[in-house]
């Protein structure tokens, strides 16, 4: 690492510029009450140059930083699998705001070294601008570790190559059910509110795995010029609020394999004719309410599955839409309720 500081505390780092890292740029570990503010970070060519990248701290300020680098702009973790349960230190009360953030893998990243916990975390007032991702929660089967209470607010992106956001238990691919135990990671409170976004690939993808799925997950206010929308699988008790995603590929929303869930007012400027706003497979125990579509629309809602149960429909105006529920085969007649 360029700068690391190690079992640290009151630590400024303040106005100064760190140019061509040879790995990550700052790397406070085991530190409390460290302040980075005011500096510039410029690596944007050479690999695994992460900007600021806190590990089992406390007490973090970040603000009114300029980073662009050839890896992730600021990544928060807390040590790697075994080695990270042990000494069990979470990284918690971190504030980011008031930062630009340019060439980078991912804008504001959590994990995907987690296994020691990472909580209190706010990222606010901050500007994605060409990064892969926008904001980054990423582990796997093994990590453990829980990250939780982590609130997101005011962000502007443009030119996300990839997600604008993305929550990804599955960041090593593994298909193989465990029981659930100390290796098993846990993403849950994790609230995203007042975001615009436009050219970027897709919304948004939140994906937990079959033993733990992602929990306890709310979007508000929230506008994205996309090619894809927001595709939710393995999620339960998530909320959409006056949501709107623009596509220009597929459904907005598609949820699969997922529970206890409201969309309320979410929409499309850009309805595709035959294609769905909300595609929904086995997904149960829904309300989608207060809809109102301004745009001629050939479906609002796809469903399909056998375990899709309990959609409520309720206070939505449909007047511009051809088919507001399109049933497949394999639905149950009493799946939605309008």
């Amino acid at each position: 690492s360029f700068f690391q500081a190690y079992n640290c505390s009151n630590i400024l780092i303040e106005g100064v510029t760190f140019q061509n890292s040879p790995f990550w740029t700052i790397n406070p570990e085991f530190c409390d009450n460290v302040t980075i503010t005011g500096i510039t970070i410029s690596n944007p060519h050479s690999p695994n140059t992460d900007g600021i990248n806190p590990s089992s701290c406390k007490n973090v300020h970040i603000s009114n930083c300029h980073i662009s680098v050839g890896d992730d702009c600021i990544t928060i973790k807390s040590g790697r699998d075994e080695d990270g349960r042990k000494y069990g230190r979470p990284t918690e009360n971190v504030t980011i705001t008031n930062c630009t953030m340019l060439s980078g893998h991912g804008g504001v990243v959590i994990g995907s070294e987690m296994s020691g916990g990472i909580k209190k975390i706010t990222i606010s007032n901050c500007v994605f601008d060409g990064t892969d991702r926008g904001i980054r929660i990423k582990s796997a089967r093994g990590r453990g570790g829980v990250v939780e209470d982590i609130r997101v607010d005011n962000i502007v992106m443009n030119s996300i190559k990839e997600e604008a956001v993305i929550l990804d238990l599955f960041y090593d691919k593994s298909n193989a059910v465990e029981p659930v135990s100390e290796r098993t990671p846990i993403f849950r409170n994790i609230h995203i509110s007042n975001v615009t976004a436009s050219n970027v690939k897709k919304a948004g993808t939140l994906r937990g795995i079959a033993e733990m799925p992602v929990q306890n997950i709310s979007f508000s206010n929230i506008n994205i010029n996309a090619q894809e929308g927001f595709t939710v699988n393995t999620v339960k008790n998530f909320e959409f609020h006056d949501v709107k995603v623009n596509t220009t590929i597929g459904s907005s929303f598609e949820i699969e394999n997922s529970s206890n869930f409201i969309l309320d007012n979410v929409a499309t400027d850009n309805p595709i004719q035959k294609v769905p706003v909300i595609k929904l497979k086995n997904a149960s125990n829904g309300m989608i309410s207060n809809n109102f579509t301004m745009f001629p629309t050939s479906i609002f809602i796809q469903a399909e599955g056998n375990q899709t149960q309990n959609i409520v429909l309720k206070n939505n105006v449909f007047t511009n839409v051809t088919t507001v529920v399109k049933k497949e085969l394999d639905l149950n007649k009493k799946a939605v309720i309008e």
